[in-house]
């Protein structure tokens, strides 16, 4: 059905132009409207400013200090992923060469990041874990017992030298602690190469991993657990809990969601972070790569060969992985309860 012509203009034209002239109008309103709420919520918030003054400066130093050596240097460092830059001459913009070097031409990388995923799947939910469960258990003890054994368990992660006690007791030779005790008791004929053998370097760096990954998040669990008040279990007994495991999902860890989100942070970031430990054990690289990981991929490129365009662009790598898991993460922590 057509619309008739009135003086040579055809009323779908008026319709159009009608509706075209309201929603802009609409529109113009609408942007009026967002430009006067924040014009409101900057004078708003600059009045919080003046009146807080004195708060704000003594966060001040912290806030600085926390802009120039963390957040700036997270930006140099994904600027520079895209140069090729050896701290000798200027960077030269490569665009992204580095990361097709990465993905496409660096098998080593490649190996680096399967084992990396593969330490932080085993050792950080297992740490996480075992750092949960004891927590919950020792929170159970007398007071004396329960400060006793959290010493006892967290003294491991104070122990900075531990790993040069664990490379004495899985040292090569004879005169190691672990081959002396299995050489005496006629277990074994001669040394077991533990370090220098592919097969056995990686359960032995899980297993010192999970030794000393009782530290700060046990602690936080801890003093999560005795934050809780007895009138929330005496008001869910009311309410139909009937056991200790309903107890525990029901009300302890949705009251523990912070001191969750804080152990798993220090957990994926103890995890994605045992370079160290694995260079200190096995040496960098290790035994035909058999635990090679990012971090040491990384400290490789950047410390010894001065690549510093290349290791920016593996630490940026491994930084969005490690954002991408603590997001994951905090959407399962925030079912918790549920």
């Amino acid at each position: 059905m057509t619309m008739k012509k009135v003086k040579g203009v055809s009323l779908d034209n008026i319709a159009w132009n009608e509706n075209s002239t309201t929603n802009e109008s609409r529109i113009t309103n609408e942007r009026i409207t967002f430009r006067q709420r924040v014009s409101q919520d900057v004078k708003y918030q600059w009045r919080m400013v003046k009146k807080n003054k004195s708060k704000y400066i003594f966060i001040a130093p912290y806030v600085i200090l926390f802009f120039v050596f963390t957040v700036c240097p997270v930006f140099i460092s994904i600027f520079l992923s895209f140069t090729n830059f050896n701290m000798l001459e200027m960077p030269k913009f490569t665009g992204l060469q580095n990361y097709f070097r990465l993905f496409m031409a660096d098998d080593i990388f490649v190996k680096a990041l399967g084992n990396t995923i593969m330490f932080a799947l085993i050792t950080g939910p297992c740490g996480y874990m075992i750092s949960l469960v004891m927590a919950w258990f020792i929170n159970e003890l007398p007071r004396a017992a329960r400060v006793i054994i959290t010493v006892l368990l967290y003294a491991p992660s104070l122990a900075g030298g531990m790993t040069p006690i664990f490379k004495i007791f899985f040292s090569s030779d004879a005169q190691g602690f672990l081959n002396a005790f299995l050489l005496d008791w006629g277990f074994i004929t001669t040394p077991i190469k533990w370090l220098e053998n592919a097969t056995y370097v990686v359960p032995i760096i899980i297993f010192v991993v999970l030794w000393g990954s009782l530290g700060t998040s046990f602690l936080s669990f801890i003093a999560g657990l005795q934050g809780i008040g007895k009138e929330y279990y005496e008001a869910a007994a009311m309410d139909g809990i009937k056991n200790r495991w309903q107890e525990l999902w029901y009300i302890t860890l949705p009251l523990m969601k912070p001191q969750l989100m804080f152990g798993a942070v220090m957990s994926i970031t103890g995890a994605f972070n045992i370079g160290s430990i694995i260079t200190g054990l096995a040496g960098n690289p290790s035994v035909d790569y058999s635990a090679h990981t990012i971090m040491q991929h990384l400290v490789d490129y950047g410390t010894v060969r001065f690549e510093m365009g290349y290791s920016s662009a593996i630490a940026t790598v491994l930084f969005f992985i490690m954002i991408f898991l603590n997001k994951a993460i905090q959407k399962f922590l925030n079912k918790v309860g549920e």
